[in-house]
């Protein structure tokens, strides 16, 4: 199994040292367990507000997701009835990307 990043660890370390008064906000996301991937985007909206369009295209670039972060994805848009175009605009994601991993995970 493939280490991952303690982003709890991180955030948290962020926070205390350069953002001590956004601690409030980020207080019940930081108590968490383990955080899931809406919870990341949450926390680094939280902190860092939301980004210019070259900051974005970089970041999408860089994005990994687990398979559990997937389904949940894919389940946020049934619980939502959205269409794969809807979805990929609220994660920023390829439509065609929504496409492949119905594909993968909910067809077999």
């Amino acid at each position: 199994m493939k280490n991952h990043p303690n982003y709890k660890n991180i955030y948290s370390d962020i926070v205390a040292k350069k953002f001590p008064h956004k601690q409030k906000e980020c207080e019940t996301l930081l108590k968490m367990n383990r955080l899931s991937f809406l919870n990341i985007i949450e926390l680094n909206t939280i902190i860092f507000g939301t980004s210019d369009i070259q900051t974005e295209n970089f970041n999408q670039k860089h994005r990994s997701y687990q398979k559990s972060d997937i389904l949940k994805i894919l389940e946020y848009q049934k619980k939502n009835r959205l269409n794969n175009i809807q979805l990929a605009n609220h994660f920023k994601l390829s439509r065609n990307t929504v496409t492949k991993w119905k594909k993968m995970f909910l067809e077999n």
